[in-house]
């Protein structure tokens, strides 16, 4: 069994690979971007910033299946950003969470409609070449 720490320096280590398939215009800003109120800390696993989008995004680790608590965890990270961060004009900040399995039924009755919140299954490994090629057909087919 691995840890989320484990999964994150995985990921920070290959760090320019992981930016890329983000997508265009990613950049990083930091790992575990610590912060506090109340006298409590906070640990954010990474903090990127999309020049094209403008925006802050924030994408949190989690070893196990999604919970609710990950998706309160991560709205208050992203009202953090939008309320002390965020500079005016700069676009609401996206949330991402990476776990082993998602929920949408869960995603959606904990998060408001307009969250800018995304739970995303993440695999260790690529599925078959056959498997791989009937996904990418059926997605080109759904655009």
């Amino acid at each position: 069994m691995y840890h989320e720490s484990d999964l994150e320096s995985a990921v920070v280590d290959k760090i320019q690979d992981f930016l890329m398939e983000m997508g265009t215009g990613f950049l990083f800003e930091k790992r575990q971007k610590r912060f506090s109120f109340h006298d409590r800390d906070y640990f954010l696993d990474l903090v990127l910033y999309n020049r094209y989008l403008q925006c802050y995004v924030l994408v949190d680790f989690k070893a196990g299946l999604l919970e609710h608590q990950d998706l309160g965890q991560m709205m208050m990270y992203v009202n953090y950003y939008d309320r002390h961060v965020k500079l005016e004009g700069e676009n609401p900040t996206v949330g991402i969470l990476l776990c082993k399995g998602t929920d949408e039924a869960l995603v959606q009755l904990t998060l408001p409609e307009d969250a800018h919140i995304y739970a995303r299954e993440y695999k260790l490994y690529l599925p078959d070449k056959k498997l791989l090629q009937q996904k990418l057909t059926e997605w080109l087919e759904e655009v």
